[in-house]
């Protein structure tokens, strides 16, 4: 379901972002809805406390690892080996 979001600008505001959706060759309402849409990827998602509990408790954990220089150069090694287009 689609619900209505009421904004208010200031003038200048208000003109300064309908040049930026002329600009784009869109509407006010899909610049304002696409610049929504980039904020919300912005922000972090979930409870940084959470976050860090997770971490904290998967640090503890002793798995089995190579060495990190063997291990890229066993990636770099693999790099133009496989099927060609």
């Amino acid at each position: 379901m689609a619900k209505r979001l009421q904004v208010i600008l200031q003038d200048p505001e208000y003109r300064e972002i309908q040049r930026a959706a002329r600009a784009r060759h869109m509407s006010l309402a899909e610049w304002v809805r696409q610049a929504l849409e980039r904020a919300r990827h912005r922000e972090p998602l979930g409870d940084a406390g959470k976050k860090l509990q997770v971490i904290r408790a998967a640090i503890k954990h002793e798995f089995p690892t190579g060495d990190i220089d063997q291990m890229l150069a066993e990636i770099e090694s693999g790099y133009g080996t496989g099927p060609q287009p």
